[in-house]
């Protein structure tokens, strides 16, 4: 049944949007280059819905799981301007053109991505939270989760400063975790310009609380060396919100996650913020570190740039999810997750919204990370 769904969904998606180009008045050159890419929509999706008609034979039942999942999703903006921010380019008459239409394809990419998650064997069910990066504001991300058909995710959305307005959406499933309460914490560059807040927020399952700290530092802009100091400034804030959990409760089950900009080596992360590769140093008392989640997969990243795979964007956790008891993670629960049609060319580059200005109509440049937990009975 649940195939039949996908692929009536998918089938009523593609007729709108042909019906979408037909109906609205455009520039000519516009419109071809739509047509071209929500033509090969229609290709990928009978792919991907004979990829799901083979893949539910194998789900399997391993018990109560928590699935979370983070993924910079690249530019999710509504298509009106907001004089509050600098996000004229992505409006109808701005440099990119950002168009309903668009907005509506890139919905039916994340959409996609979400039941190719559900299809997978591993898990077999959608993620009981989720987090983006780089979504403009609540309405157009609430707008996006409300588009999963048979979800019904509660949503938490804080504006940050950021002067192209970009901020994390978190989203969850009310029916599988219990929300108990978020805050924003500001990051204070010396060049006095706002970024993304960092945001704590706490959650139960089944009784066992925990808490997810969601990042998305400044980027590597002109240098990365020159930039440093401001996502060493990030790290600092996500170290003190560790710690203030931590303070609290010493086993507490913490969920560091985000786009760090800078990869599981550099000193924000792992002299700064505190992490390891090593199980047994970050279980040892004496030690604050977190465990890097990377040390788990043999993926060279989520993040392709100039013909390189990075690992920019991490999950780690406290040693509370290393311990045995309660909520725990073991070495498979950590995944980059994709499909084939995330890729402009299988494993090189990917396929994103927008590439050097112009748009191809893809996913996104980064691939998301998952995160499953593993939940007493």
């Amino acid at each position: 049944m649940e195939c039949q769904q996908v692929s009536s969904f998918q089938a009523k998606t593609t007729l709108f949007l042909l019906l979408f180009l037909l109906l609205l008045p455009q520039n000519s050159k516009l419109a071809a280059k739509e047509q071209q890419i929500i033509a090969k929509y229609q290709k990928e999706t009978a792919r991907s819905t004979e990829l799901t008609t083979s893949k539910r034979k194998l789900y399997t039942n391993n018990g109560k799981q928590l699935l979370i999942l983070w993924w910079n999703a690249e530019n999710l903006f509504d298509t009106k301007n907001d004089k509050k921010t600098d996000d004229n380019e992505f409006t109808p008459d701005g440099k990119l053109h950002w168009t309903e239409k668009k907005l509506l394809l890139k919905r039916l990419r994340i959409a996609q991505l979400f039941k190719a998650v559900r299809a997978d064997h591993e898990y077999g069910t959608y993620p009981d939270i989720a987090a983006f990066a780089e979504t403009e504001n609540r309405p157009v991300f609430a707008g996006t989760m409300a588009s999963i058909r048979n979800t019904e995710y509660a949503i938490d959305y804080h504006e940050s400063p950021d002067p192209r307005g970009i901020d994390i959406g978190l989203a969850w499933n009310p029916a599988t975790v219990k929300f108990t309460g978020s805050k924003p914490y500001t990051v204070k560059l010396d060049d006095g310009r706002g970024t993304r807040f960092v945001i704590a927020a706490e959650f139960l399952v089944s009784g066992y609380p925990f808490a997810v700290v969601l990042n998305h530092w400044p980027s590597r802009s002109f240098d990365a060396s020159w930039s440093e100091s401001k996502r060493i400034t990030a790290a600092k804030i996500t170290r003190h919100i560790v710690d203030s959990l931590r303070t609290k409760k010493p086993s507490a089950d913490v969920i560091v996650m985000g786009d760090f900009n800078d990869q599981p080596d550099n000193r924000s992360v792992r002299e700064v913020l505190g992490s390891s590769f090593d199980r047994n140093e970050v279980l040892h008392p004496d030690n604050l570190l977190l465990y890097n989640c990377w040390n788990d997969t043999s993926s060279p990243g989520s993040y392709y740039y100039r013909k390189r795979w990075e690992r920019i964007d991490q999950i780690l956790v406290s040693p509370g999810l290393l311990d045995g008891h309660g909520l725990s993670i073991d070495r498979s629960s950590f995944r980059v997750f994709s499909i084939p049609e995330m890729f402009d060319r299988p494993g090189k580059a990917l396929y994103p919204t927008y590439e050097k200005g112009k748009f191809r109509g893809g996913y996104s440049d980064h691939l998301p990370l998952l995160l499953k937990i593993d939940v007493p009975r």
